[in-house]
């Protein structure tokens, strides 16, 4: 019983990472209607500007929050120069750009600040003794990223339902044109949705930098287990990231632990436990069915 407690909690504290990219992938899918594949490279390559703003004068909350607000800048900019022009051709273009978008981040990611990990550091409110949860014992730093990832989700839920840009950015992401008749500025409205987007994805990086080493390619593994977590809760969904996240993260955990061999074969398990959801609710757990009139 130790062993699942402490392995439980373990899970959680992985799931969580996993949450708060699906929270990221979840915010652009209600705000623009775009599934972005460049997420994870995106919060890399944000990561890297945090990192060099620490280097150059070692204060952590410094880098984090200037590379926040570039991180905000570089996402309302990549929506109106790189998503916009191609959303008026078919669905796939915008698809294919985030793709091309991966691609290129992180190519100059390598090209800029080399292949080698790089140490991050730890913001000192998760560094101390790790924390008992009955036998099991927790790492502050794991006990952050879960408070972070349910605060997050949290302030997108209130964004979206009771504040008017969060409202219009819904609204943009359902019928634009229909939002244009109402007068609401829908360029301003998708652009705020990258914007944010990207914020929530350079905290990710931010707090998984430490845990990982900071690396071009640190993001490419968390990205894939973030998409199934935001498909598994439900695209449109806040509640359901975290909870998609969580849940892979524990399942994962798990079979790692208890099934022969399950180190090898955890991802499998993973995804067939979501296989498995998503064919009695294929939009996933939180997700909303889309009614169409014939």
């Amino acid at each position: 019983m130790d062993q699942f407690i402490q392995q439980f909690a373990t899970g959680l504290s992985t799931g969580s990472l996993y949450a708060i990219i699906a929270l990221a992938l979840v915010l652009i899918y209600r705000s623009t209607g775009i599934v972005n594949f460049a997420q994870g490279e995106m919060a890399m390559f944000m990561t890297f500007v945090a990192w060099s703003i620490w280097n150059s004068n070692s204060n952590f909350w410094l880098a984090f929050f200037i590379a926040l607000v570039i991180a905000g800048a570089f996402g309302a900019l990549t929506e109106m120069t790189i998503i916009r022009p191609v959303e008026i051709g078919p669905v796939l273009n915008p698809v294919i750009v985030t793709v091309g978008l991966f691609t290129v981040l992180q190519s100059a990611a390598l090209r800029v600040w080399q292949g080698e990990p790089k140490f991050f550091p730890t913001p000192s409110v998760f560094k101390g003794a790790p924390l008992k949860l009955g036998p099991a014992a927790i790492s502050r730093t794991n006990v952050g990223v879960f408070c972070m990832a349910i605060v997050i989700m949290l302030l997108i839920y209130f964004f979206f339902n009771y504040t008017k840009l969060g409202l219009a950015m819904r609204a943009t992401a359902q019928n634009r044109t229909a939002g244009r008749l109402v007068g609401i500025r829908t360029g301003r409205m998708l652009a705020t949705g990258w914007a944010l987007s990207t914020m929530v994805g350079a905290v990710a990086g931010i707090l998984l930098a430490p845990v990982l080493f900071l690396s071009p390619s640190m993001m490419d593994g968390v990205l894939l287990f973030a998409f199934a977590a935001a498909v598994l809760g439900g695209l449109d969904s806040s509640a359901g990231a975290i909870v998609g996240g969580l849940t892979i993260g524990v399942v994962q955990n798990m079979a790692g632990t208890y099934i022969p061999n399950g180190s090898s074969i955890d991802i499998t398990v993973a995804f067939v436990v979501i296989i498995a959801v998503l064919l009695v609710r294929p939009h996933g757990i939180f997700g909303r069915k889309v009614v169409q009139r014939v």
